[in-house]
């Protein structure tokens, strides 16, 4: 159980971290958020929970594939919000937006015999 709460507590740290920093400087903040912590997180406690080597590279291959729809989600929300659309039409929309792309890499890849 401590090793649950040290996982949720650091999660989160990193989180309020990248809030905080946003707070003072959207270029410092988005440096922060760009950097794949919550990967290199996820890795670490998946390899401190299996030891298991070939569970950390299908996950990090997994995710080398997956942030390219991902992305789509930044540029939508900044280009909704620039045309005036309220944030939660925004948030939702490029939620959505986001979805369809990874249904869209998911289909690319399958079709090209990756397997995630």
């Amino acid at each position: 159980m401590t090793y649950y709460i040290l996982k949720i507590v650091v999660s989160a740290a990193v989180v309020v971290a990248v809030s905080e920093l946003a707070k003072r400087s959207s270029f410092i903040g988005g440096l922060v958020a760009s950097l794949p912590m919550v990967s290199v997180l996820a890795i670490c406690w998946l390899y401190g929970e299996t030891r298991d080597a070939q569970k950390v590279a299908a996950l990090s291959w997994s995710i080398f594939w997956l942030v390219l729809p991902s992305l789509t989600f930044f540029a939508a929300l900044a280009v909704l919000l620039r045309m005036k659309w309220s944030f939660a039409q925004s948030l939702s929309a490029s939620l959505l937006i986001t979805g369809a792309s990874y249904a869209v890499m998911v289909g690319i890849l399958k079709g090209l015999g990756v397997r995630l």
